[in-house]
């Protein structure tokens, strides 16, 4: 089993790898090849020193899965963002923003342990329920999620997915799910 601990400033690099490796494989035939193919992992882990996610202060929380020494995967998780906004946040309700892994983690038990650990840590700030956005394409994390007591709540939303040459972004079609918490 992995070890779970809290994102450190230096872990910014491991975790983009994580992030992009994630999103080339478990959105290959969802998203654009196009647009997976430019995922930029240095690109990335500068925007997450940018964005301060390793700071204690910062609204949301991320956690690191720790194997051998290498990150194999991450999850974050805060306030519910109302319109997927970070500048608007709902404190009367918690959101898993990410939980991505190594593809080869997958199927391991990292990512339910990750998912436990993120549930301990909305419970631990008073939350007693969570929402979470999954593309409605996304079958493999669906299942996952629905297999953990999961289940969508009704409402949609569309995930821009930008495209280079001025070309209109595609919209990719997103379901919110919900979860409740114990105290």
């Amino acid at each position: 089993m992995p070890t779970i601990r809290p994102e450190e400033p230096d872990d910014a690099e491991a975790i983009a790898r994580v992030h992009v490796h994630g999103w080339q494989a478990g959105y290959a035939g969802i998203m654009p090849a196009e647009v997976l193919r430019r995922l930029n992992p240095a690109a990335w882990a500068q925007r997450r020193r940018d964005l301060g996610t390793a700071d204690p202060e910062h609204p949301f929380t991320t956690l690191v899965a720790e194997a051998d020494g290498e990150v194999t995967g991450f999850t974050t998780f805060g306030p519910y963002r109302n319109n997927q906004d970070r500048g608007d946040l709902d404190p009367a309700c918690g959101e898993l923003l990410a939980l991505y892994l190594e593809p080869a983690r997958w199927g391991s038990g990292t990512g339910a342990a990750l998912l436990a650990a993120a549930r301990a840590g909305l419970a631990g700030r008073g939350w007693t329920e969570y929402r979470l956005w999954v593309l409605a394409d996304n079958a493999r994390a669906r299942r996952f999620y629905e297999r953990a007591g999961h289940s969508p709540d009704g409402e949609e939303s569309a995930y821009p997915v930008p495209l280079h040459g001025g070309r209109d972004p595609v919209l990719l079609r997103e379901l919110r799910y919900t979860a409740r918490l114990d105290r």
